[in-house]
């Protein structure tokens, strides 16, 4: 355990406040420059890795002098925040840490481990199960379904765009476990009242299906809802190991 993340530590001045913001944000782009510089170098693989989704005959263009530049760039931005999320995240954690009592912090700083991996799993289970459906159907299926023989040249730019988008958000969705738990935890929510939400988390997961998944197939859809669904009902049972209470008091800010 962290001591200096322990400690209580004197309350804050405004000035000191921004003082620290702006240190936490400078370590945080540095780190993002140099995760970034490490993304620029690996990103011709996770092109080919991307790409292949959509399947052999699938084969993207661009129109623009600065697209593929542009769209290089982009990916190894990504790239570079999934190499500094671990860091990202720390700072922040940091940065609220004042605010909290000594028992939250120590629930965020044994949280943070768990985060990293279940965006990482989040994204896995997108690219290796939400996506090839998702990008096939949109490419070549629907377009067979309808009777529309029609070849797609689909721009680079797009293309990474809908495929990253989909795997931040698979990755994002991943959490819900842990924040279920931390609720639980803090006492924020009892797990007898999440249990009652079951019917309304049904309904949430299969919105946001339609909204991370724009494709009207139901299998599609049920790709993304379904976790959505079982990772609501593990945070209820991880919350089982909860020690839920009231730790609002002795707050600094």
């Amino acid at each position: 355990m962290d001591e200096e993340f322990e400690e209580e530590g004197p309350e804050l001045t405004i000035l000191e406040h921004l003082d620290e913001l702006r240190r936490r944000m400078i370590a945080i782009a540095i780190s993002m420059v140099i995760a970034t510089a490490v993304g620029l170098v690996i990103a011709p693989r996770i092109f080919q890795l991307l790409i292949s989704l959509a399947g052999q005959d699938f084969s993207p263009i661009f129109i623009e002098m600065t697209e593929m530049f542009v769209t290089y760039f982009k990916v190894s931005v990504f790239i570079g925040a999934g190499i500094a999320m671990p860091i990202i995240v720390w700072h922040i954690v940091r940065f609220v840490a004042p605010g909290l009592t000594r028992k939250e912090r120590r629930l965020l700083l044994s949280m943070l481990p768990l985060v990293t991996v279940f965006f990482v799993a989040g994204i896995l289970f997108g690219y290796f199960i939400t996506l090839p459906f998702s990008v096939k159907y949109l490419l070549f299926q629907f377009p067979d379904a309808v009777g529309l023989n029609i070849r797609p040249e689909i721009r680079i730019e797009n293309y990474i765009s809908f495929v990253t988008t989909v795997l931040f958000w698979m990755g994002i969705s991943f959490q819900t476990p842990l924040i279920v738990f931390m609720l639980v935890q803090l006492g924020v929510v009892s797990r007898q009242r999440l249990q009652s939400f079951r019917k309304f988390a049904i309904l949430v997961a299969f919105v946001v299906s339609a909204i991370v998944t724009p494709t009207p197939d139901p299998l599609n859809q049920s790709l993304v809802a379904i976790p959505l669904i079982v990772l609501y009902e593990l945070g209820i049972q991880l919350s089982r190991f909860a020690r839920s209470g009231d730790y609002s008091g002795g707050h600094k800010h």
